[in-house]
């Protein structure tokens, strides 16, 4: 069974910008490939040491994935492991909590919670 909960990392700007407009159409990488790239839970911690290294001012952003319906499409990626792709943009109501990133005693990232 899928999860029905992703996790989006974004910059300081595209956070103020999905707060802003809204919905998020995507960082370069997601514009490019076609769909906005989000992880489960358990791959969270790695996307961000794999694809974020040294970035300052990041956010986490939780989306539920039941309320994107159809646009959400499981696909395999990095290692053969399935990672949820948003064909859409991103809507603010979709999220359901977001916060700075920050990670645990063991750096694993946190996720955010709603108040």
């Amino acid at each position: 069974m899928k999860p029905t909960t992703a996790y989006k990392v974004l910059t300081a700007a595209q956070m103020h910008a999905l707060e802003h407009d809204g919905s998020f159409a995507g960082a370069p990488v997601d514009l490019a490939d076609g769909y906005i790239h989000m992880s489960a839970h358990a791959q969270l911690t790695e996307t961000v040491d794999k694809h974020f290294a040294g970035q300052e001012d990041l956010w986490v952003a939780a989306v539920d994935l039941d309320a994107l319906g159809e646009a959400v499409k499981w696909e395999v990626s990095r290692g053969g492991a399935e990672f949820p792709h948003l064909y859409a943009a991103l809507p603010l109501d979709a999220v359901i909590a977001y916060s700075p990133l920050e990670r645990d005693a063991d750096g694993a990232v946190k996720l955010p919670v709603t108040g």
